[in-house]
């Protein structure tokens, strides 16, 4: 793309010697020509103007081309458009050119034109400093500055923070504006290339939201987007902020942009149109269930009693899971579960259960893992979806223990956890462990129930005195954990309510 770069100092133009003695290098590499690519700043005019005076004095062929490619400001002012990151789009045409074997007089003309068919505009949430400075100007915190410089200048407009489809919005109709001096010319069945860049301070995910915002607006005005380039392409230190560049295309144009070249930092985008692209798929439909023809209504109706009841007690202890978890990760573990009680509430309300074990526990498992979120949500969720496998063929009671070992055996395959480890695992554990007395012959429900719940209350108690080895408590410090593990206490307490609603139900 560029054979040179002359660097200043931050926001300050190159001195003319430096400039001068990159031109006599180039030139004496053996090249045709040199073409100065300048953006429209009075420094920068002055010291390159001056460097191509006295490199033509010394006979070396110089021209120079100045970029203005702002569409901040809808009267024009008398220093002309700024330059900003459409310059780089400029760079690239012209590297392929030069590439191509065209010469400098025709290079410096066709580049001329393309600067005059794009426009840049930036939008930032605050300035960026230079390196010992303050900021070169003050936001509020609900504020975003439009129409702003690369070296931290203030814009042309102070606007109320808003979502990025807004905000970009509001940015497209100012370029685009017929008011607007330094608009970009750009109507329905205009195709463009877009640069979307990040001003210095963004994140990719970021980035990325714009860009998707920026597509979808452009397509929304019937605007074919040609190509997309997402990037770090012209920053201004930390800012955080980010512009647009629309340049207007044909085909001889699009290919310049797609040549070759070997910058590094020249993004690989594919050389197809983003318009008609295909960006999303839907989802497939989910396979239907087999009709459950082992519904009966008494079953049905005990069985959302004891739902019922455990949702209760998640959303009564809300409030101390969530202290517990605040000591040993990010405090919502009792939100977590209070969201899974009250996605279950709804189901309820929905119509009928499924009266089959697998099935009611399959269905469970897909709410839990679309509505409880977290770690919790997943781990849960594969429990369910393993010992609903369990559960297919019998339903006895040697089955339901068989069930909760498969339940058991998911969570630590995936979850990487182990009995000791604090963790909600813990509890289940300690109620897998005396469920095995299911697997005998006249084996009760209540009393192995009973004792496995005991055993799931001690082993959540356990945990205070346990060291994590699992989860985001195994970052803390041991000596900061001297409370129970709060999944550990959930677990419990949902098999304490799964106890005393099959009590209260005359089970026996």
């Amino acid at each position: 793309m560029l054979t040179g770069v002359i660097a200043g100092a931050v926001f300050t133009s190159p001195a003319v010697g430096s400039i001068l003695a990159a031109i006599r290098t180039v030139a004496q590499a053996g090249t045709a020509g040199t073409l100065l690519i300048v953006k429209n700043y009075t420094g920068d005019r002055l010291n390159f103007g001056l460097a191509r005076e006295q490199a033509r004095a010394e006979g070396i062929p110089v021209e120079m081309v100045v970029v203005g490619d702002d569409s901040a400001f809808t009267v024009l002012k008398k220093a002309g458009r700024r330059g900003l990151c459409g310059t780089v789009l400029v760079h690239k045409v012209a590297g392929a050119l030069a590439e191509a074997g065209v010469g400098l007089e025709e290079i410096t003309e066709r580049v001329s034109v393309v600067a005059k068919n794009m426009g840049t505009l930036g939008v930032s949430l605050s300035s960026c400093s230079v390196p010992g400075s303050r900021p070169t100007f003050e936001l509020a915190a609900d504020e975003v500055e439009l129409g702003l410089g690369i070296h931290g200048e203030a814009g042309v407009q102070r606007v109320k923070m808003a979502s990025t489809d807004e905000i970009v919005t509001l940015m497209l109709d100012h370029m685009t504006s017929d008011s607007n001096v330094s608009r970009v010319p750009v109507q329905p069945g205009s195709s463009v290339v877009l640069m979307v860049n990040n001003l210095g301070g963004l994140s990719f995910l970021e980035l990325g939201i714009v860009a998707d915002a920026v597509v979808r607006a452009l397509e929304a005005r019937s605007v074919k987007i040609a190509r997309a380039l997402v990037g770090t392409f012209m920053s201004a230190l930390e800012m955080p902020g980010v512009s647009l560049t629309l340049l207007l295309v044909d085909r001889p144009l699009l290919e310049l942009i797609d040549a070759d070249t070997t910058a590094a930092a020249w993004p690989n985008v594919p050389r197809v149109s983003v318009t008609g692209q295909k960006r999303s798929r839907a989802a497939p439909a989910e396979p239907q269930e087999a009709p459950d023809s082992t519904a009966v209504g008494g079953a049905v109706s005990r069985t959302a009693l004891v739902l019922e009841r455990v949702c209760a007690a998640l959303l009564s202890l809300e409030e101390r899971l969530n202290a517990l978890d605040r000591a040993a990760g990010d405090g919502d573990c009792g939100t977590t579960h209070s969201r899974a009680a009250r996605a279950i509430k709804a189901w309820l309300k929905e119509g009928p259960l499924p009266a089959s074990p697998a099935p009611l526990l399959a269905r469970l498992s897909v709410l839990l893992l679309d509505r409880m979120g977290g770690s919790s949500g997943a781990l849960y969720g594969l429990f369910l979806t393993a010992a609903a496998q369990a559960l297919k063929a019998q339903t006895d009671l040697p089955a339901w223990s068989a069930a909760m070992d498969a339940g058991l055996e998911a969570m630590q395959k995936y979850g990487k956890a182990a009995p000791g480890d604090r963790t909600m695992l813990d509890s289940l554990w300690a109620v897998g462990q005396e469920l095995q007395a299911w697997k005998s012959p006249g084996a009760a429900l209540l009393p192995v129930l009973t004792k496995a719940v005991q055993s799931a209350e001690a082993a959540a108690e356990a945990t205070r005195d346990m060291e994590a080895g699992a989860g985001r408590a195994s970052y803390i410090s041991s000596a900061r954990l001297d409370q129970p593990d709060p999944g550990a206490v959930a677990a419990a307490a949902i098999f304490r309510a799964i106890l005393e609603g099959l009590q209260n139900q005359g089970a026996c």
